[in-house]
């Protein structure tokens, strides 16, 4: 076992995509990790098997991160379970494409509701009950460097997130924590790829020089980086994650 093997990690959104890569890696490295999940409990629950059966450790717990009410109750099972916790990803959210013109006010209010409010409702209760020495990933999106067109409430649901980052980060003086985010670029997920025609799909796979989609692992290789000891030094940053497209 490593250093880190007693070390326990909330992973929001976790039951698929990004934050299923980012749960399964962290717990290869050793953190016992709380899978978090909104409404899909079964995927939820095959990730945890599939941490198990890898010899890690790790339970599913459901919270909609959009609830305060329920948030807290996330951080107090995970306590109950494993007695602190040291690591917070922020990965759970939404994205909903339309112009400016077509944004009405459910499509406004949802994405604010999960991205923004929801990292505001877990940042608060991690400022108060992370261990010292622990660890904030937030999620942002490499769209607030590109501002494509479609993308404008999401991505200004990110950037708030990226402010909140450094903000954080200076609040924590004094006990050892570090706030960053990742920024991935577009990455093969089915939150990325649904709706999307296979020409666009390929056409944005070419935008970065690397010209491949994002995987979620390599994402996972990011966050992982910054809960690691090799990222101890890294603090109110953003890491645009994206193979050099912005």
């Amino acid at each position: 076992m490593n250093n880190i093997s007693r070390k326990v990690a909330i992973v929001t959104g976790a039951s698929r995509g990004i934050g299923a890569a980012v749960a399964q890696r962290l717990a290869r490295d050793g953190f016992a990790v709380v899978v978090n999940y909104t409404g899909r409990a079964g995927e939820a629950e095959q990730i945890v098997g599939k941490i198990k059966a890898a010899g890690g450790t790790a339970l599913a717990a459901q919270a909609d991160v959009s609830d305060a009410a329920a948030v807290a109750r996330l951080f107090d099972e995970t306590e109950a379970a494993f007695g602190g916790i040291d690591v917070l990803v922020n990965n759970a959210g939404i994205m909903r494409l339309a112009p400016m013109a077509d944004a009405d006010d459910a499509f406004i209010d949802s994405q604010i509701a999960v991205n923004l409010k929801g990292t505001v409702n877990t940042l608060r209760q991690a400022a108060k009950r992370l261990r010292d020495g622990g660890r904030i990933v937030n999620f942002s999106t490499s769209v607030v460097g590109l501002k494509l067109e479609t993308y404008g409430v999401y991505a200004a649901t990110k950037a708030a997130v990226e402010t909140l980052t450094g903000i954080l980060a200076k609040e924590l003086r004094g006990r050892n924590i570090t706030v960053n985010a990742v920024a991935p670029g577009p990455t093969a997920t089915a939150l990325f790829l649904d709706g999307k025609s296979p020409e666009l799909v390929e056409r944005m796979s070419k935008m970065n020089p690397l010209e491949r989609l994002g995987t979620p692992e390599d994402i996972a290789a990011t966050v992982a980086f910054l809960t690691g000891p090799d990222g101890a030094w890294i603090n109110g940053q953003v890491l645009r994650a994206n193979g050099g497209m912005v």
